[in-house]
């Protein structure tokens, strides 16, 4: 379909507003409005656009993440893949914020590399770092 631009934002289930928000904040996502509609959602943005849209009806007594990890594979999105710059440069301020790299970091034969990391709900984020080319 032709008319398809992008992705406009990412929706995430999570069950703290003030958690969530506080642990995007250290990634650099700014607050924009929230809790707002019938569900209710929280809107964040990047400054380079990405966007997520925070579902606040999550369970509290959710301590898995059903996607990834049980051992029945179910179906559904498994995480968000964040392109980065420096994977060095994104692993140290991982560190400084106290923030554990759950995998990685891997590197496949086309020389992309990427970390993993968990949110407050389990959520996985991936950094992902294009093959440099030439």
């Amino acid at each position: 379909m032709k008319e398809i631009v992008r992705i406009n934002h990412v929706g995430l289930r999570v069950n703290n507003l003030a958690v969530t928000r506080a642990f995007y904040e250290k990634l650099g996502f700014e607050f924009i409005v929230g809790p707002i509609g019938p569900e209710p959602v929280a809107v964040m943005e990047h400054p380079c656009g990405i966007n997520i849209n925070f579902i606040l009806n999550g369970s509290e007594s959710e301590v898995q993440n059903v996607l990834m990890d049980l051992p029945e594979k179910h179906t559904g999105f498994t995480h968000i893949a964040l392109e980065i710059t420096d994977i060095d440069a994104v692993q140290q301020h991982l560190a400084e914020l106290g923030f554990a790299v759950t995998e990685g970091p891997i590197t496949v034969p086309s020389g992309a590399m990427f970390i993993f990391i968990r949110d407050p709900d389990s959520n996985v984020i991936e950094f992902h770092q294009p093959a440099k080319n030439g």
